[in-house]
């Protein structure tokens, strides 16, 4: 299913309200001290029901609507700091990047999110790749030669959307390649992946898990619009007969790719605006970890000051 770049406005989504009153409830139940981390890890290796999971659930978020709004804000000027940092440092040798991919249906926010939650950084620190149809060059070479080219480099934020994993979605549902061979990757894009993790790439992968429902209302609203109708093709209603097979896809790629150097995040994405602040609060939690330490100058900054100071 390829979706098209949205840029997204805030719409009226479903009725709800400003705040949330359960939501101290909710936090108690969750446990305010449990990172997001740990509450939308896919547990590697085990089944996955994604009927089960609720696309509108709001997870550990504030208390609300504007709540998660502003502190999605707050969020981002620290991310812009922490970018910064890990920027800065590869300039002595860190060779540390981060690599988020997201991963989704049409119309889960792929787009969104990168407006969004990397629209608040330096563009000069990050590397944006959108992943469409391969080509007839990518087609010709083996599928991870076009994800390869396109990976930060040491200091960047790398941002996939879409992603190599179209290769064991796409490619299943729509028989492009004999089953044996789709297969056949799982276990290659997990080496893949771990071998990134051994060069110094830490991967955040979000599945933004979006409702039946809800998709039907966004496409709705591209056909009410006359200036979204651009984003919308006939095709996008015949995809939706391939729901279940694409549901069923993304279970088996979450089963078989979620590893502790590469695991998945399942974002609830039926609300834009928690699935905008979990997306920031995963990147914070990764880079807070990191902790990139800007490099200690390599010059005397005391003689520095002093020739600046002589100057007439």
């Amino acid at each position: 299913m390829a979706e098209k770049d949205e840029p997204e406005k805030d719409k009226p989504e479903r009725d709800e309200p400003e705040k949330d009153t359960a939501g101290k409830d909710r936090a108690k139940k969750a446990g305010r001290g449990t990172s997001l981390r740990e509450r939308l890890r896919v547990p590697g290796g085990e089944p996955v029901d994604l009927s089960r999971h609720d696309a509108a659930a709001t997870p550990g978020c504030p208390d609300g609507k504007a709540a998660g709004k502003a502190a999605a804000a707050r969020i981002g000027e620290q991310l812009a700091g922490l970018q910064e940092r890990l920027w800065a440092a590869s300039t002595a040798g860190d060779r540390r990047r981060v690599l988020l991919v997201l991963q989704g249906m049409d119309t889960s926010g792929k787009g969104g999110t990168v407006k969004h939650v990397i629209g608040q950084l330096n563009p000069a620190g990050c590397r944006i790749t959108a992943f469409k149809a391969p080509t007839a060059e990518e087609r010709a070479h083996p599928f991870l030669w076009r994800v390869e080219k396109a990976l930060p480099l040491p200091g960047e934020l790398g941002i996939f959307d879409r992603s190599h994993y179209e290769d064991v979605l796409v490619a299943r549902v729509r028989n492009l390649a004999p089953r044996a061979v789709v297969d056949s990757r799982y276990e290659r894009i997990n080496d893949f992946e771990r071998s990134l993790a051994d060069d110094g790439v830490t991967l955040i992968k979000c599945f933004l898990h979006i409702s039946y429902d809800e998709q039907r209302r966004r496409l709705l609203r591209r056909l009410d619009r006359p200036e979204k109708r651009w984003k919308f093709a006939p095709s996008d209603i015949d995809d939706r007969a391939l729901w279940p097979a694409y549901q069923e896809a993304y279970e088996v790629a979450l089963e078989r790719c979620g590893t502790s150097d590469a695991p998945w995040y399942l974002v609830p994405a039926d609300r834009k605006w928690y699935r905008n602040w979990a997306v920031s609060t995963l990147l914070l939690e990764h880079l807070r970890e990191l902790d990139p330490r800007y490099p200690e100058a390599d010059f005397d900054v005391a003689e520095s000051r002093k020739r600046l100071l002589r100057e007439s």
